[in-house]
């Protein structure tokens, strides 16, 4: 397997956390290729004679998991429902389920020297715990673009140190992401939605979802914008996406509805008829936010309105992922959730405290999206639109009076100036220590983190430099 250099360099700061803890988390973006990095770790694991296990938590991940282990020529074994076990192979590919349930009743458990948690932000589940907590002298390594629960609660009880891997635009500068085009044609009315364990309450969320103007909204705009095209539309209920791709159908288009409860056959069959692109439109509840590898899917359409960032950034990430023909993704968004987190590439900064650390350090507000009024493309603050060329009306730039006399601010010169010192001074830093020290000046919330990001980062370009 030819690692990208990024990977090689996170995988280094791996092991180099886990000499110092016993669980280590990795972030990084959706489709920033965390299968490979399992495979590798996993092979590492096997070539030295330990056991190890790659533990994923739906059967479509189990499937995957075996398709790429097996290409690589990982030795493995599969612990899950429907698969002849072989518990004589140092690796096995685990479903939570199958564990969970065999440490409820008490049964067997193979030993495991070395765990990797894939989608780890499940692991503060009280089943994915119990599982974790049977192993513990092992090494446990959890995998995530999205570091902290889907109520935004952080993991820290779970992991001890935190590794992560180059941001969502940075991925998409190097060509490892496509590019993409956000449009937000509507935004619902959530006047009357509550809010539960930090989302919104779903059978008043369906309720405010599930009418035929915002779905025949959806209809029209996915004809406009990605018409024969792939994509995934991710619902509030199972009545909400069955409604809506009745509508689909009805529209001329192609589309299926899945959801959890979904016989596997017939989910296996819908999955590999959307990769043919014999379904154009896949509509699912719960179901394919988190490990759907289809590259060739081109459009999320986003029905689920959501307080949890990491819920949203899993929807969009699952079409950002490059494909022969796919120029750039497309994000239709009738759920308001670009406007509630901003933009899927925008810079975060993670913690593995969750939401509330987050919110102090980078202030509880999301990150600026202007909208078109007239194509109603989402984009970050410009003059014009950038896909239709819209120009907005020109507001009054700010002045300063300086002895008398009035003098016109730069402010994007002054921004660039210093930008331009701080970046100086991070490239004088010879040692991971060095930016620690410049975080702290600097009064960073993580410096410590903020250092690991930018260390793993140079490394990542280094090794690139040498290849």
């Amino acid at each position: 397997m030819q690692l990208r250099p990024y990977q090689t360099a996170l995988i280094d700061a791996c092991r180099e956390a886990l000499r110092g803890h016993s669980s280590v988390l990795m972030q990084l973006p959706t489709g920033g290729g965390k299968t490979a990095i399992a495979t590798q770790m996993c092979a590492t694991v096997a070539a030295k004679g330990r056991k190890g296990a790659f533990i994923v938590h739906r059967q479509e991940l189990v499937d995957q998991t075996v398709r790429t282990f097996s290409e690589f020529s990982v030795p493995h074994g599969i612990i899950s429902a429907g698969y002849a076990p072989n518990p004589t192979l140092p690796i096995q590919i685990c479903s939570i389920d199958t564990l969970r349930a065999r440490i409820a009743a008490g049964r067997w458990m193979p030993r495991f020297d070395f765990l990797m948690w894939d989608e780890c932000h499940h692991v503060a589940a009280a089943g994915w715990t119990k599982v974790m907590q049977h192993y513990p002298k092992a090494k446990h390594v959890g995998l995530t673009a999205t570091p902290e629960r889907l109520d935004g609660k952080g993991l820290r009880s779970n992991f001890q140190a935190m590794v992560q891997g180059p941001p969502t635009a940075q991925l998409i500068a190097d060509g490892y992401l496509v590019p993409y085009r956000a449009f937000a044609p509507s935004t619902p009315d959530l006047g009357g939605v509550h809010t539960k364990m930090g989302d919104y309450v779903r059978g008043e969320n369906e309720a405010a979802m599930d009418r035929p103007s915002i779905t025949g909204d959806a209809v029209q705009h996915y004809l406009k914008h990605a018409r024969d095209k792939r994509a995934l539309a991710f619902c509030v209920s199972v009545a909400h996406s069955q409604h809506v791709v009745s509508q689909f159908k009805a529209a001329g288009v192609v589309a299926w509805h899945l959801d959890g409860k979904t016989d596997r056959g017939e989910r296996r069959q819908a999955v590999a008829a959307f990769r043919r692109g014999e379904i154009k439109v896949l509509s699912n509840v719960d179901l394919f936010g988190e490990g759907f590898d289809v590259p060739s899917a081109d459009a999320s359409i986003l029905l689920r309105p959501t307080k949890s960032l990491a819920l949203y950034l899993q929807q969009c990430g699952r079409v950002l992922r490059p494909s022969d023909g796919k120029r750039h993704a497309l994000l239709l968004d009738h759920a308001g959730n670009i406007a509630r987190h901003g933009l899927p590439d925008d810079d975060r900064e993670w913690s593995l405290d969750g939401r509330e650390e987050r919110r102090k350090s980078a202030g509880d507000t999301a990150p600026p999206v202007r909208q078109c009024p007239r194509c109603y493309h989402c984009h970050r603050p410009a003059p014009t639109c950038p896909a239709c060329g819209w120009s907005y009306e020109a507001k009054a730039r700010q002045v300063d009076e300086v002895d008398g006399t009035l003098e016109e601010i730069d402010l994007e010169a002054v921004r660039r100036a210093e930008k331009y010192e701080r970046l100086q001074e991070q490239d004088k830093a010879k040692t991971l220590a060095d930016l620690i020290a410049i975080g702290h000046k600097r009064k960073y919330q993580h410096p410590e983190k903020w250092a690991a990001h930018l260390w793993t980062a140079r490394l990542a370009k280094k090794a690139a430099q040498r290849a």
